[in-house]
């Protein structure tokens, strides 16, 4: 929960690097708190608003560790809109996402591996 919490402390930094754990914690834990929410809304008849309430206030928080952890592989941020190409835009996003650090500093800051050490 920890990992959820600094991302969403970095509310709207999209400058420096983000670990791959920093990034796919975040990941897990919106998705858990998501179906929770879709779970009680279901339950309960809603409309799905606190759904789209819950959307709207972690996708700035989101997307700043998607660009962070793009920069983290020593990518532009810009490489998140090719999730907009259908399937295959996502599919190569995951894989940028998933791949190791570069190791040492890159043009977007230092190895956040190192400065946690």
């Amino acid at each position: 929960m920890n990992w959820y919490l600094e991302v969403l402390k970095k509310y709207a930094v999209f400058s420096g690097r983000a670990t791959r754990r920093e990034y796919w914690m975040f990941f897990l834990f919106n998705t858990i708190i998501t179906l929770v929410i879709g779970f009680v809304e279901g339950i309960a008849g809603s409309l799905g608003i606190f759904s789209m309430l819950y959307s709207l206030a972690v996708l700035i928080p989101g997307t700043g560790v998607s660009v962070r952890r793009l920069h983290d592989t020593d990518r532009s941020g810009w490489w998140l809109l090719i999730s907009l190409i259908p399937l295959i835009g996502v599919i190569v996003l995951v894989v940028f996402t998933a791949q190791d650090s570069r190791p040492g500093d890159n043009q977007y800051g230092a190895n956040p591996k190192i400065a946690a050490a």
